[in-house]
């Protein structure tokens, strides 16, 4: 099994800064894509940034310009630099990471991690 960790949610202030981080590990061959998705409250979980493991990222509108994403493919593990946080980017944010499992033939895996808790409020 493929399992995530993340860490670094927490509470801020309106204009603040969080840096989110997501550990992979387990029989993992290679991965292909990692990303974050947050879910509010009565919503629907949605994107927010993924990036592939040659560093091409893509973001939600929401987010382009005040969130980056990057990753270290010898740690297997995803980062989210948040920066001018607003109240409407509370939500649970979850790890994603899809990929393939003991060699380059082996079996795909697309797993997620358990979410860390991000609350912007005064």
């Amino acid at each position: 099994q493929v399992q995530l960790v993340e860490s670094g949610g927490g509470l801020v202030q309106p204009g603040g800064s969080l840096r989110l981080s997501c550990a992979a590990s387990g029989t993992i061959f290679s991965i292909n894509m990692m990303g974050w998705y947050r879910q509010a409250p009565g919503k629907q979980r949605e994107l927010v940034a993924v990036i592939t493991k040659g560093g091409s990222a893509s973001y939600a509108d929401s987010v382009v310009g005040r969130f980056t994403i990057s990753r270290d493919n010898a740690k297997n593990t995803v980062y989210l630099q948040m920066i001018s946080l607003k109240p409407e980017d509370t939500a649970v944010y979850y790890c994603n990471a899809q990929g393939r499992r003991y060699s380059p033939s082996g079996p795909l895996f697309n797993s997620w991690g358990q979410g860390t808790q991000v609350t912007v409020s005064s």
